[in-house]
């Protein structure tokens, strides 16, 4: 019997570590083989370590344990030519291409007043333009397949007002609207485009150094702290639990859901 995405090529970005490593493993188990895309170095203006090509090394190495294969590319989703360049390469070893998961991005945790140009530019150079720049790159690929998945990693921020962090939810508002504007076009392909919305996660960007970075944004004005809040009683959801939509996302089981967001939020959407 085989798995939910047996046969499915799958493209992920950010796939050193985190969700996008939580996705790419996971898919592997239920069938896919991966194409891993991380920059695996300096991330402009964070606060936590970047992902290593060692980490993206792991991340195949997980693939190839599920007997699957996997393709690295450590690009920067910023460049659109060169991302373009490794994802035709990548779709040419493989064969095709059946899910796009726009998962690379930054968080910059400041009060308002701090924000600075640079972290605005910054911020939307990864979250927004990046998610384009993958979309643009795998997209004809899923229209020549005859359809396919495209999963648009947002964040509750992208649902609800989320403080202390002005270009991350500008951001991931964004990507919620472009994965609905994408949707309407590409529905005539039977190409489903969708948004996926997590709470907090355990990853990098929940690191010491980020949380002492949110902590002093919080000490300037506490206030706003409570919209943090899940409605579930847990504090953080791991990587793997969101996956799971991920995998919804990329199998047949969602085969008519477009357009939508999806929100394994743990409930502080609307708490």
């Amino acid at each position: 019997m085989g798995g939910r995405v047996e046969g499915k090529v799958a493209l992920i970005t950010g796939a050193a570590r985190g969700l996008g490593r939580a996705g790419a493993l996971l898919l592997a188990r239920e069938g896919a083989d991966v194409v891993a895309v991380d920059v695996c170095g300096p991330l402009p203006g964070v606060d936590y370590a970047p992902a290593t090509p060692d980490d993206l090394a792991e991340t195949v190495a997980g693939v190839e344990r599920a007997g699957r294969r996997a393709v690295p590319v450590q690009v920067d989703v910023r460049d659109a030519g060169a991302l373009r360049t490794a994802v035709g390469e990548a779709v040419g070893w493989l064969g095709r291409l059946d899910v796009v998961v726009a998962n690379a991005g930054i968080c910059i945790p400041r009060a308002w007043d701090r924000v600075t140009p640079e972290i605005f530019r910054d911020t939307l150079d990864v979250n927004v333009t990046g998610v384009w720049n993958t979309i643009m790159a795998g997209a004809p690929y899923l229209v020549a397949a005859g359809g396919g998945s495209v999963i648009v990693i947002s964040s509750a921020a992208g649902l609800k007002v989320q403080p202390y962090m002005v270009p991350y939810t500008a951001s991931k508002w964004a990507v919620r609207g472009m994965a609905k504007a994408f949707a309407a076009e590409l529905a005539q392909h039977h190409v489903r485009v969708n948004s996926v919305h997590p709470t907090g996660m355990a990853t990098g960007m929940g690191s010491e150094a980020m949380q002492a970075a949110l902590g002093e944004a919080m000490a300037a004005d506490p206030r706003p702290r409570h919209m943090f809040t899940n409605m579930l009683p847990v504090d953080w959801t791991a990587p793997e639990d969101v996956a799971q939509t991920v995998l919804f996302l990329a199998s047949d089981e969602s085969r008519f859901i477009t357009a939508h967001e999806v929100a394994p939020d743990a409930g502080v959407t609307e708490y």
